[in-house]
């Protein structure tokens, strides 16, 4: 549900109000009240301060709706919820291989907190825990956590942070065998309403869809999509999609398995898995034709185009079992200046959407070929 725009509880015309406090004074007094009159000035003046007491009625009005509210102000609302708590920034997460130069008779110690980073330095990594490289071995694999919270510890791929800050005994190489993820930003409005409406499926623990979904989607802000199934009794299946519309990675599936997997969360007779959505490609190919006359430059219309093409990437991969439809495509770009369109690629695609116990099905964009096809008369 997109958060409209504000109530309207009380008019704010000025000229409505100013024409009824003429009205009532020409009552009390007798007198006609003439334009550019001192009586009319201190008439429009009140009218102004009465239309700024009803435009903060409004505004407190609407600061009293979860729909409309805005930061502290929803803040303050989220007590009306089970999802009462904005949820705040996380750390991306990462497993990490320590390796010492040999075989020790006796358990290596690398402790929490032992710090890590990559190759420029840029973010700094740190263990969560104590762990030892075995007796007889020469390598232990552990979880990192970034120090700084945010989307900005994602998205490092294997072998990236491998400079280690604070030495331990014996040490010879370390690097993150994992791509590093699940960091993500504090909450917008936007996804903190999201969550405190899906929080209302919280209530039981995640036997239902709605709940399973629900502490699914708590793990990060990043997390546009959940799909909940379950394809044989005992058997529960998610199946999470990202804000940038990729596959869960494996560190968010983890994390998300941790989650639902809790016994105060999980009914005891479940088994929970989270596995991949079935990927289905398709390609963006068409030629856009200008008409002449438009007021409209061809560069801008270009560069409206491309922006369509994105939005419409946007709104494709953004739900897991949406419908793979040209036709949305073609309404994105019927409004950039265009007169005509040649659309050869995307062809409707029925996707699946995993409600029926199902493997759901997500979009996934191939190439993307524009041709400008020149000017035609009208």
């Amino acid at each position: 549900m997109s958060r409209n725009a504000e109530y309207q509880f009380v008019p704010t015309d000025t000229s409505t109000i100013e024409a009824l406090l003429v009205a009532l004074c020409e009552k009390l007094t007798g007198a006609t009240i003439q334009p550019g009159s001192p009586d009319r000035l201190l008439i429009q003046w009140v009218s102004n301060i009465i239309v700024q007491e009803r435009v903060m009625n409004n505004y407190t009005g609407n600061q009293n709706i979860p729909s409309r509210a805005e930061g502290e102000n929803l803040d303050a609302l989220g007590e009306l919820f089970l999802e009462h708590i904005r949820p705040a920034a996380k750390a991306a997460t990462c497993q990490m291989r320590f390796s010492i130069s040999e075989a020790q008779e006796s358990a290596v110690l690398i402790p929490a907190g032992t710090r890590i980073t990559d190759a420029s330095g840029t973010l700094t990594w740190e263990t969560v825990k104590d762990v030892y490289v075995p007796i007889g071995e020469t390598s232990v694999e552990t979880q990192a956590r970034c120090q700084t919270a945010g989307v900005v510890g994602n998205g490092y791929s294997a072998s990236q942070i491998n400079a280690l800050v604070d030495l331990y005994d014996y040490y010879s190489e370390c690097a993150n065998i994992t791509e590093s993820d699940g960091g993500a930003n504090e909450a917008t409005d936007e996804e903190f309403y999201e969550l405190m409406r899906a929080s209302m499926d919280g209530y039981s623990c995640a036997g239902a869809r709605g709940s399973y979904e629900y502490f699914a989607k708590q793990v990060s802000t990043e997390i546009a999509d959940v799909v909940a199934n379950s394809p044989t009794p005992g058997v529960v299946k998610l199946y999470v999609l990202m804000d940038d519309g990729t596959i869960a990675t494996e560190e968010m599936k983890k994390a998300v398995l941790d989650a639902c997997s809790e016994d105060t969360k999980r009914p005891l007779t479940d088994q929970v898995f989270v596995e991949d959505a079935e990927v289905v490609p398709y390609d963006i190919s068409f030629t856009y034709y200008l008409q002449t006359g438009r007021t409209k430059s061809a560069a801008e219309v270009a560069a409206a185009v491309n922006e369509a093409v994105e939005q419409y990437k946007a709104w494709q991969h953004a739900k897991l079992g949406r419908d793979i439809n040209p036709d949305e495509l073609r309404e994105y770009l019927y409004h950039t200046g265009v007169k005509r369109i040649d659309l050869v690629s995307p062809a409707f695609t029925a996707l699946r959407d995993g409600k029926n116990k199902t493997v759901p099905q997500v979009a996934r964009l191939g190439t993307v070929t524009i041709t400008n096809g020149g000017y035609e008369d009208e």
